[in-house]
């Protein structure tokens, strides 16, 4: 989906965002020969915010801002400029004494709570082959950072150890974030559940299980620091469960029992420092997997950290019913931290759903710590990529941002993660030849970070 303004395939500008109340150097430089500014050549420069609409219509508002700037020996036409505001600005740069201006480009300020982070878009919910998916764990990791993804996880269901795997291969090779994780699936419980990041399976803490087919009980194919809690037998599990129904305050039997497991599997995320994502509640399988009045239950009792707003199927009543019973509860005081993720079983393009929605974190770093610590305070928005036309899930002022972001930095973004993941690809069958390759590109991404965000 290739949304990127058109001067930016002419022109450059950095950085992109930046911190108000400060005074930040801004550079627009040509990138294509044919629009060079010219050296030592002095330009009109006028920035409007967005916000403050057309100033034809209402020429009291403020935000508009006219200033004179000179361009280097080079052609870079640098401008200082100190936002009070945070919002988007529209940067027009006219020949002097011209009507129309030479070029239209866009930079955007953000407040203080933003410093330091970035910007990192990711899917949280994947299967592989190890499951029901259709490629292995490496191949979908490869495929993934192809298309731009920064992080993201491999939650097979019932299975831990393929999200290691993947980590295995790529660890040191590339920078694309591979988080262990799992879609846990329990006796006496039906609503799936995501344990992104937890260091040890939940899956494999009940025996027998899918996770076994790797190694058995070894527990470096069940957790990622050697150490996990006892596990038990399916009808110690059961009893367990059984007793903790008793106190689930719901008329019917298998909600108390539901209802228990996905508590004790909360439990479990927490203490292994992991984010608990509650997925899809109005899949239809072939019923809606939830009814409304126990939804309504899970939700405001929140035996979870995130919820997956936007997920895997295209059909309206899965995303659409999601996306307005989010507003709806935000709107009666329930406002969880929200997530968007393919839940995808195939990633190439013949599978429709492949990079259907993603989540953007705005984090310190890409590391998992971070990035769980950034969703749990709310900084993070769900991206509905289902059609042409981008939509956006989450607080307001961050869909104003991640607008600009999807406009104005992923396209360029993308562009670097797609000659990644073609390498990481060759990784695959021509290790020799891809690793210094590889080894080459590493960093970009923090390189641009850091020429485009001034945080």
């Amino acid at each position: 989906m290739d949304v990127m303004n058109k001067y930016l395939y002419r022109y450059d500008i950095y950085p992109k965002v930046f911190l108000i109340n400060r005074d930040t150097e801004i550079t627009v430089r040509a990138i294509d020969s044919a629009f060079f500014l010219g050296a030592d050549k002095t330009y009109t420069v006028k920035l409007s915010k967005l916000d403050q609409a057309n100033e034809k219509v209402y020429p009291e508002r403020e935000g508009r801002y006219t200033l004179s700037a000179t361009t280097d020996s080079q052609g870079a036409l640098k401008i200082v400029f100190n936002s009070p505001t945070e919002g988007q600005y529209k940067l027009y740069v006219f020949e002097p004494d011209a009507e129309k201006p030479v070029l239209e480009l866009f930079i955007y300020a953000l407040a203080e709570d933003m410093k330091g982070r970035f910007p990192y878009r990711g899917d949280l919910h994947v299967h592989s082959k190890r499951s029901d998916g259709s490629e292995s764990p490496e191949k979908v990791c490869a495929n993934y950072r192809a298309a731009g993804y920064d992080f993201m996880t491999v939650s097979d269901h019932g299975r831990y150890y393929p999200s290691l795997e993947a980590k295995a291969i790529f660890d040191q090779i590339s920078d694309l974030n591979i988080v262990e994780g799992e879609e846990v699936h329990l006796s006496y419980n039906n609503v799936h559940y995501v344990n992104f990041g937890g260091s040890y399976s939940i899956n494999a803490l009940i025996t027998p299980n899918n996770n076994q087919e790797k190694a058995g009980d070894d527990i470096k194919y069940r957790s990622i620091n050697g150490s996990a809690p006892e596990t038990m037998t399916k009808e110690e599990f059961k009893e367990m469960i059984d007793e903790r129904a008793n106190n689930v305050d719901r008329p019917h039997l298998s909600e108390r029992r539901s209802y228990a497991v996905m508590e004790w599997i909360y439990e479990h995320i927490k203490r292994s420092n992991g984010l608990g994502i509650f997925p899809h509640p109005f899949w239809l399988c072939p019923m809606q997997q939830l009814s409304d009045d126990y939804l309504d239950f899970i939700y405001e009792k929140k035996p979870f950290d995130a919820f997956e707003v936007l997920g895997g199927e295209t059909y309206y009543q899965h995303n659409g019913f999601q996306t307005a019973y989010y507003y709806k509860k935000k709107a009666e005081g329930f406002d969880p931290p929200i997530v968007g993720s393919t839940d995808t079983h195939g990633s190439t393009p013949l599978n429709k759903g492949m990079l259907i929605c993603s989540t953007i974190v705005f984090a310190g770093e890409n590391k998992k710590d971070a990035l769980i610590k950034a969703i749990k305070e709310k900084y993070s928005i769900a991206v509905d990529t289902i059609s042409q036309e981008y939509r956006l899930v989450g607080d307001y002022r961050f869909i104003k941002y991640a607008s600009f972001l999807m406009e104005n930095y992923y396209p360029i973004h993308d562009k670097a993660c797609a000659c990644e993941g073609y390498y990481m690809n060759e990784y695959l069958t021509s290790p020799e030849a891809a690793s210094p390759i590889l080894k080459a590109m590493k960093g970009q991404i923090k390189s641009m970070q850091e020429k485009y965000f001034a945080l």
